[in-house]
């Protein structure tokens, strides 16, 4: 009888955890009522750091983390000689960073800074071990200069390094994709659009990356494939050739704009890969109808939080000026509020309803 017992509370167990993690998406009132872990992701509202990477930020990219944030931007660029990504503000040929080689999180806040990529991702994978209960976690990756696919720095080059050191980590595409009763949607619009988000709690000790065009790319003149266009069709052919499982990260449509930002795209076939947005907090709020990202479930990161009037400190505000700043931009539909808000980790690990 005992035997039994356990079993059926074991099984009981099982079946509430799956239900959680499906929980449907309804109105904001019912959002309201949930716990952060029950909301599905695309239903949350959190914070992001702007330039975490960045020395001046923190001395370890790990104290980036430990604020609680939901969001850390990195910078890299593409080293066709080395094959390796560098990670830095401004220097295309080294680094400046504050990711260290770590492999266990003692070692985080420790030792020289300066490295690639590809550690600084790990020291993303070692402090999740750590905090496994944290999370989950976006990745803002901006390529300065853009792929360098005919160098061997394309997408399928940058996909196996996120692959190979954020390992099963990574919320993929595919992910999304899959419904939970088997099969899988055509694209990531209609994924979005079903609300198949898993919650927040589903994807504890996950994290996302998302990709944009960088600075110099979009300021190249001679650059007429830019980093959202190529890694579009990247997965939308991955798609047709049943291979979507290999991608590891997500497009995005760069700049705050009126309507479907994705109308931009002429090749049509491109635009159903597109679920991330990410653009100028104050240009979406001056006029722009906010709510469409929300009704659809797609993910919305506003950028310089701060600079939305009144403006209020970039990098120092008080903690209720920045509190009151993100529940305006949840209010507004963002699903990320991003700024430069270093010292505030009561602001950064909030978690609030969208809408």
């Amino acid at each position: 009888m005992t035997v039994r017992r356990t079993l059926i509370g074991t099984l009981a167990v099982g079946l509430l955890a799956a239900a959680a993690a499906l929980v449907p998406i309804g109105s904001a009132a019912e959002a309201a009522e949930r716990t952060p872990g029950e909301l599905p992701f695309g239903s949350a509202t959190t914070v992001g750091l702007h330039n975490t990477y960045d020395p001046a930020a923190f001395g370890y990219l790990a104290q980036g983390l430990d604020t609680g944030t939901g969001m850390i931007e990195l910078d890299a660029w593409p080293n066709a000689i080395t094959k390796e990504w560098k990670v830095s503000h401004s220097n295309p040929l080294g680094n400046g960073n504050n990711c260290v080689s770590a492999t266990t999180a003692s070692q985080l806040y420790s030792g020289s800074g300066n490295k690639n990529l590809d550690t600084c991702l790990d020291d993303v994978r070692v402090w999740l071990a750590a905090h496994p209960a944290a999370g989950p976690l976006v990745i803002k990756l901006e390529l300065k200069p853009g792929f360098s696919g005919n160098l061997g720095m394309g997408p399928a080059q940058l996909d196996a390094v996120i692959a190979a050191h954020l390992g099963s980590a990574a919320l993929r595409p595919a992910d999304l994709l899959a419904k939970p009763g088997g099969g899988s949607y055509p694209s990531l619009d209609e994924a979005a659009r079903a609300g198949n988000w898993p919650t927040r709690s589903a994807l504890a000790g996950r994290v996302l990356v998302y990709v944009i065009p960088g600075t110099v790319e979009l300021d190249n003149p001679f650059d007429t494939l830019h980093t959202d266009v190529e890694y579009g069709r990247y997965l939308r052919d991955l798609a047709a050739a049943g291979r979507i499982g290999e991608a590891r990260m997500f497009p995005t449509a760069l700049g705050a704009a009126a309507g479907d930002p994705r109308t931009r795209y002429s090749e049509t076939s491109i635009r159903p890969w597109f679920v991330v947005f990410d653009g100028d907090a104050a240009a979406y709020v001056n006029g722009i109808d906010t709510s469409w990202y929300d009704t659809n479930h797609y993910l919305l990161t506003m950028t310089d939080a701060h600079n939305v009037a009144p403006a209020i400190s970039g990098t120092d505000p008080t903690a209720d000026q920045a509190r009151a700043r993100t529940e305006q931009l949840a209010r507004a539909h963002a699903s990320i509020v991003s700024s430069d808000w270093r010292k505030l980790p009561a602001v950064q690990s909030l978690v609030l309803p969208r809408g």
